[in-house]
């Protein structure tokens, strides 16, 4: 499988995509995502409580407010530099798989994006600030409205967000007959892109971008605003509301979690000797000090 075109991809095998080659990870691809619930293990409860806040506080009401607030692109100012270094203070409590700075992340994510299609070089850059808007966090928002998986509000919850049988339980939405049915706030077919998502990194860094005016394509825009929508990418959930154009963004996605989520490991890339390239890429598609 290879991209032959920014806004192409040939002969995409479903199977290859939803599970990776064994050589992208450390350890075994089914190892990933453990949501299992064990109260002893002091990293799964860190994880299910952090989903716990999440799937209690964020309606519709909430994300209109934390829109209305991040939106006025007036909370700092800063470089792609400054801000990547700035994740070297983040752990994401949402994150079963690894207990590392998110900085580690964003270069093992973006150098085996490298590694597998060197001539995309937006991939690469696309990798490495993913997560960016994670940011969020060292200026006053909770990682439970930062981090983790995304999910439509205005409408039924999907059946396959983790941990949904019992984490919604309190959420005011589910007893209001506006959110509560399967189109909710939506129409039939109206398409991912109008959607209106929980509150979180991937949102906020794709309005971030489009503020900023960036040169990156829209694909790779569209990779960082839904890469966190696992119930609709992953799994299945959401069909009812997709348009016909939101084929090729999920394809994108999925290709693009290959190395979001299966490159983390223990083993840390030497970020010094990397940032001379990457700093190339900053300069050609996302220069200069960005209003965040």
């Amino acid at each position: 499988m290879r991209i032959l075109a920014e806004n192409h991809v040939h002969l995409l095998d479903p199977s290859e995509l939803m599970r990776p080659e064994p050589t992208f990870a450390d350890k075994n691809p089914s190892k990933f995502r453990d949501y299992s619930v064990d109260t002893t293990d002091p990293l799964k409860e860190r994880v299910r409580q952090t989903y716990r806040q999440m799937h209690l506080n964020q309606t519709v009401d909430f994300v209109q407010g934390r829109r209305n607030h991040w939106l006025q692109f007036n909370t700092i100012q800063m470089t792609v530099r400054e801000a990547l270094e700035k994740l070297n203070d983040l752990v994401d409590e949402s994150d079963p798989d690894l207990d590392l700075p998110n900085i580690i992340h964003a270069f093992q994510a973006a150098e085996r994006a490298r590694a597998e299609f060197p001539e995309h070089d937006w991939l690469h850059l696309t990798a490495l600030i993913h997560d960016l808007g994670k940011i969020m966090a060292f200026y006053g928002e909770p990682q439970w409205a930062v981090v983790g998986d995304t999910f439509a509000v205005g409408c039924r919850w999907g059946d396959s967000i983790v941990y949904r049988d019992e984490s919604f339980v309190g959420n005011p939405d589910g007893a209001n007959t506006s959110y509560n049915t399967e189109y909710g706030i939506y129409k039939p077919n109206c398409g991912v892109d109008n959607l209106l998502m929980s509150w979180g990194h991937d949102e906020y860094m794709y309005s971030v971008l489009k503020h900023n005016r960036t040169k990156l394509p829209d694909v790779a825009c569209n990779i960082i605003r839904f890469h966190s929508f696992y119930p609709w990418h992953n799994g299945g959930d959401y069909k009812h509301l997709e348009a016909p154009k939101d084929a090729e963004t999920k394809k994108w996605v999925l290709i693009f979690n290959r190395y979001d989520l299966y490159t983390k490991s223990e083993v840390v890339p030497d970020i010094e000797a990397l940032w001379p390239y990457y700093q190339t890429l900053i300069d050609k598609y996302l220069p200069g000090v960005l209003e965040f």
